[in-house]
Formats: structure tokens, sequence, C-alpha cells
């Protein structure tokens, strides 16, 4: 009997410490969520064509839609005719500039020797006033030519911003994946109308996913941010690690999704998860563990 004692005792403690371990370790059900952004069709119009189906997995700058650009051709043939008027315009002001700056520089320079010639009694004062009147024509004439050239360029200035903004445009008209990810919902179809920044795809993005958990106040203060988590996946006996990247400061009610009898009442405190799923093994909406 004391050797069953003996040999019962060790064992029964060996099985006390595994239970009390286990029973410190923390396990929480949660839902995978991955982040989800709506691509929208910066360029309004008629879609082309559509390159995607809901499921398909894009990466980063694949062509989405195209949106129909007709009428942003022909504005754009528009501004380079005009930009080409202007350049003759221009050519032309800058022409009569160099012209007006030689009239008034040949004025300024004889008014500047009638006044000698006056001075000395060796012209007169009709020469004087003659001369006067040149010299003030000659320099608004040049006045003129100077603004009707910054006006020139003005113009050129906003045919080229018009033009910019028409092949940005044209740009926007190729709707591209801002980031890698799978297609989750197509809004429209080929031949429909897509207004100015409505979305026409929803793009679920999986590289890095969320995951929302509810702690008791007795356990928050063990938790901190960046602190290192275990994610666990059904059917998978690798498990994958998490960073908490949120935790909230402000208790609520315990979420219906997870209610039981026992903490319908509770007081909980959300705590989020980000968990890097580069090789795509977490999936939206499924079903994990997380272990403090």
């Amino acid at each position: 009997m004391r050797w069953v004692n003996r040999f019962l005792l060790p064992l029964f403690m060996i099985l006390m410490v595994g239970c009390a371990s286990n029973s410190e370790e923390n396990v929480y059900s949660a839902v995978v969520e991955g982040k989800t952004i709506q691509v929208p069709a910066l360029t309004g119009g008629k879609i082309l064509s559509l390159a995607v189906k809901q499921g398909e997995t894009v990466n980063r700058d694949d062509i989405l839609a195209v949106v129909d650009t007709s009428e942003l051709v022909l504005q754009l043939s528009q501004i380079r005719a005009s930009l080409e008027e202007v350049n003759v315009q221009e050519e032309l002001a800058r022409s009569n500039l160099k012209q007006a700056e030689t009239n008034f520089n040949y004025v300024r320079d004889k008014r500047n020797r009638i006044l000698e010639l006056f001075r000395k009694n060796s012209a007169s004062q009709q020469s004087v006033d003659d001369i006067e009147h040149q010299y003030q024509q000659a320099e608004i004439a040049l006045q003129t030519a100077r603004q009707k050239l910054l006006a020139v360029k003005a113009q050129r200035e906003r045919l080229q911003a018009q033009q910019k903004l028409v092949e940005k445009k044209l740009d926007d008209a190729f709707i591209r994946a801002p980031i890698s990810g799978v297609i989750s919902e197509v809004y429209y179809e080929s031949g429909e109308a897509v207004p100015p920044l409505s979305p026409v795809v929803e793009l679920l993005y999986l590289a890095e996913v969320e995951v929302n958990i509810f702690v008791s106040e007795k356990t928050l203060p063990q938790l901190k941010y960046g602190q290192e988590v275990t994610v666990r996946v059904d059917g998978r006996d690798e498990s994958l690690t998490g960073k908490i990247t949120w935790i909230s400061d402000k208790a609520e009610f315990t979420p219906k999704t997870i209610l039981t009898p026992e903490t319908r009442t509770s007081l909980v405190y959300q705590v989020k998860v980000m968990v890097p799923n580069a090789s795509l093994v977490l999936k939206h909406g499924m079903p994990v563990e997380v272990v403090l």
C-alpha cells in the first residue's frame, strides 16, 4: 500500500501541474476579417470591358475594368489644337515685343539727344513736345506688347493644365487594383454606365487579416500593444502568430454573437489582433482560436 502511494502521489502531482498550466491558457473564439476596399471609377462613363469576376485573385495594378474614353479623346484633341494656336500667338507676341523694345529704345535715345540740344538752346520747344509724345506712345506700345505676351503665356498654362487633367482622366479610365487581393463583389457589368467615384468592385485584402476578441477586465492588465499571441486554425497542426494592435479603453456587454446564459451580462473589452497571412491560409469569415 505504501508502494502504491509513493507511485501515485508523484503521478497525481504531475497531472495537477498539467491541469494548472492548461487552466492558465486563455482561449478565445473569433472570426477572421479581411480588409475590404471599394475600388471606384474615378472617370465615369460606359464600361467597355470588365476583366474580373467574383472570387478571382488579382495583383496590384492589374486592370479590373475599362471605361469608355471617346469624349475625353476628343477633348484632348481640341486642347492640343488650341495649344498649337497659342504657340503661334506666343511667337507673334514675342516678335511684337521685340519690335516694341526696338522702337522704344530708338525714341528714348532720340529724346535724350533732343533734350540735350534743348538745354544748349539748339532745339525748339516744339521739338521737345513732339519727342515727348513719341516717347509716351512708344512706352505704351512696349507695355501693351509685354502684357500681350503674358496673356498668351497664361492661356498656354491654362490649356496645359486642362491637358494634364484630361490625360489623368484617360489614365483613370483604366481601373486598376490598388492592392493585391480577392474580388469579393462586382457591382457593374460590361455595357453599364458607372457614375464618377462609384465603386465598380470590392477587393478583399487578405495578406494581413484582423481578428477581434473580447476579454474580461481580469485579463485586461495582462495585455499590451505589440504582444504576440497564438492563432489556431481547425484542420491545421501548425499555428500562426498575431500581434495585438488595439485594446479598447471602454467596456461593453458581451456581443450577441458570443452570448451564453452565464456571460450575457458580462462586461468585456475588445482587442484587435493582426495576423500576417501571406500564404492566404486564413479566409474571410473563417473561425479561429486566439490563445493568450
